[in-house]
């Protein structure tokens, strides 16, 4: 697969990475970033048998892979029919973005007491990218960069189911973005709204930091729900097709 702006290893979406990635690991990230980049879009059904051929693996370890996102809530079971990929509508995203808000203002007061300098640095890198994305006008790589801001704050608290959480988080607030509209849009002004999440962790300010983020986060779910209300200029661009096929995994180390 080859997603249309695929996040660097160690930021969203992913996990940070294992010492010795199994098969089931690989394919599983494959999976969670092809939903992630819309490369399996919403609502999509997993070919089990024609997936696993093009990745290049057998149908046991797929169908592991599969469950754990079914586990994660990112792939839906259906009896008789089998899994695809979930739609979250806008029913659920006000319930979404209360889960989102839970994780990242855990994680903020954490941070701003265990942070080391280089995850200090770490942060405001990611809001670098932000700000260079917005300059390419490129709404998907603006959209990547912005959620790699909260996923790096996350990160900083050093707590790893935090971090899973936000991990599967950060995807489905990608796939509620999928599912309400045929085109993808973010605020034009991503990198400024973002300066006060930055400059409250770098000056170790918990309290500014939780207020900062509960406000990014509240905007986001206007955008969402009630875009004609909102006055911010956006980047937008069509929903990604889907991807004619995956590429071959191969699997970097041994199994265990």
């Amino acid at each position: 697969m080859t997603p249309s702006s695929p996040a660097p290893v160690g930021s969203a979406p992913f996990l940070s990475p294992v010492t010795r990635p199994s098969t089931v690991d690989l394919i599983t990230v494959e999976l969670r970033n092809a939903v992630y980049s819309g490369a399996l879009p919403v609502g999509s059904p997993i070919r089990e048998v024609e997936m696993s051929s093009q990745l290049g693996v057998s149908r046991g370890p797929f169908r592991e892979a599969a469950q754990r996102l079914v586990q994660e809530g990112l792939l839906r079971s259906t009896p008789g029919r089998g899994l695809s990929v979930v739609r979250i509508g806008a029913d659920r995203v006000r319930a979404l973005y209360e889960a989102r808000a839970t994780v990242e203002t855990s994680a903020a007061p954490l941070a701003v007491e265990r942070a080391t300098p280089a995850q200090v640095a770490a942060v405001r890198a990611a809001h670098d990218v932000l700000v260079d994305a917005e300059r390419s006008e490129d709404a998907r790589r603006v959209g990547d960069a912005d959620l790699n801001v909260h996923w790096s704050l996350v990160a900083a608290s050093g707590n790893p189911w935090l971090l899973r959480w936000m991990t599967t988080l950060i995807v489905e607030v990608r796939i509620a973005s999928f599912t309400l509209s045929e085109d993808y849009a973010v605020r034009k002004d991503a990198a400024e709204s973002h300066v006060e999440l930055v400059e409250r962790f770098e000056a170790r300010d918990a309290d500014g930091l939780v207020a900062a983020i509960r406000t990014n986060l509240d905007e986001a779910v206007a955008r969402l729900l009630e875009p004609e209300s909102v006055a911010v200029e956006t980047f937008d661009e069509p929903r990604p097709s889907p991807a004619t096929r995956l590429d071959p995994i191969t699997p970097t180390f041994p199994e265990p």
